[in-house]
Formats: C-alpha cells, structure tokens, sequence
C-alpha cells in the first residue's frame, strides 16, 4: 500500500468510528493539503486516469482522492477531513441528486462549497456523452464485454430506454464494472471532450 493509500485507510477506518491519531500522522508525515471527496471507486478511478494523462501525480502534490463510499456519508467526511477535524480543504464531485447532501455536510464543516463540481446525473453519465455511444460501445467491445451487453440490451427492462441510458445502467450491473470503465472511458477522451466538471475538478487542485 502507498503512503497515500494508507493515509485513504486511516480516513475511512476513522469515519467508521476507529480512532483518529493515525490520520492525523498521515496527513502532517505526508503534507496533505486537499481532500478530493468522491462517492465511490469508479469516480476515483476517473479522477485518477485523468491526472495521468495529464503527467500529473496527485499524491505527490498532497492531494488525497477520497472515495467515501457513498454519498450519504459526505457529512462525516467533511467533519473529519474539513475545518472541525484536520482543516484539509475540500474538493469533489457529486451527482445531481446527491447535491443537497453535500451542500448540508459543507454547511455543517464550515467549509467552502464553490470546490465542489456537479455531475448532469452522474459521472458514467457525462462520459457517455462526452464520448458518444457508438464509441462507447466500440470501447466495451474492446474490453470483451460485448456478450454480456448484448445479452442485457435484450431483457425487457431495457426495452424503450435510449442507448445512453442503456450503457449507463450496464456500467452498473456487475461489480467492479462502473470502476474499470471509469479508467476506460477517461482514457480514451480526446483532450478537448473532457466533461467540464472532471476538467473543472482537476484543474482547481
């Protein structure tokens, strides 16, 4: 595990009630100076695809990728890693529907809300759009998924439901999958297609 990772350990053990010290070394031994909070895997593994691209290492420059593990949990992250707990600052990504949680959890940790960027539904979804489906879906058969599409574009639930939507829903229908094609899709955007709120999020870190 990379120091930063451990840093990303001591953080969630933490928020799941463990104790704080632990953190609180990690983040004086490696000068962290910004939390990316993230809601899941996926979204860090755009994020960190990203960086990449762009010869950047985020770890190196002090800045945490978070993923927290769910949305509901923004205002225990913000406690700990915000003004009230080790005075990080804070940045991220949201979904549409999840941005009164994190608007609350701000409020509440005193922190700032203007780092953080909003998603038209969610991440897997301005990916979609910002690639386009035909390039997606020439991108999941690259990846060997094509059976497996084929075989949940033929179930009922699909039927009448646009192919944009079609694809986001697959991302999510295994595990493991939305993380993989996080990296996937980000990898294969042309520099000047980058959905404005990952472009807007690594450009203010």
């Amino acid at each position: 595990m990379t120091d930063m990772g451990a840093f990303r350990q001591a953080v969630t053990e933490w928020a799941a009630g463990g104790p704080g010290d632990p953190a609180r070394e990690l983040a004086e031994r490696l000068s962290v100076r910004t939390a990316v909070l993230l809601e899941g895997l996926s979204d860090a593994a755009a994020v960190d695809a990203l960086a990449a691209s762009r010869s950047r290492d985020l770890a190196a420059e002090g800045v945490c990728v978070m993923p927290m593990g769910g949305a509901m949990s923004v205002g225990r992250f913000t406690q700990l890693l915000g003004p009230p707990g080790l005075g990080l600052r804070l940045t991220g990504l949201c979904d549409e529907a999840e941005h009164p949680y994190y608007t609350r959890g701000l409020e509440r940790a005193g922190a700032p809300q203007e780092g953080f960027f909003v998603c038209a539904a969610d991440l897997e979804d301005e990916l979609i759009r910002a690639l386009g489906v035909a390039r997606v879906a020439e991108l999941v058969r690259e990846e060997g998924d094509l059976r497996p599409l084929q075989t949940f574009l033929r179930q009922p639930a699909q039927q009448g439901r646009t192919a944009q939507q079609q694809l986001r829903r697959f991302l999510g229908t295994k595990k493991g999958r939305k993380i993989q094609y996080g990296r996937v899709l980000v990898e294969a955007l042309e520099p000047d297609r980058v959905p404005a709120p990952l472009d807007d999020l690594l450009s203010s870190v």
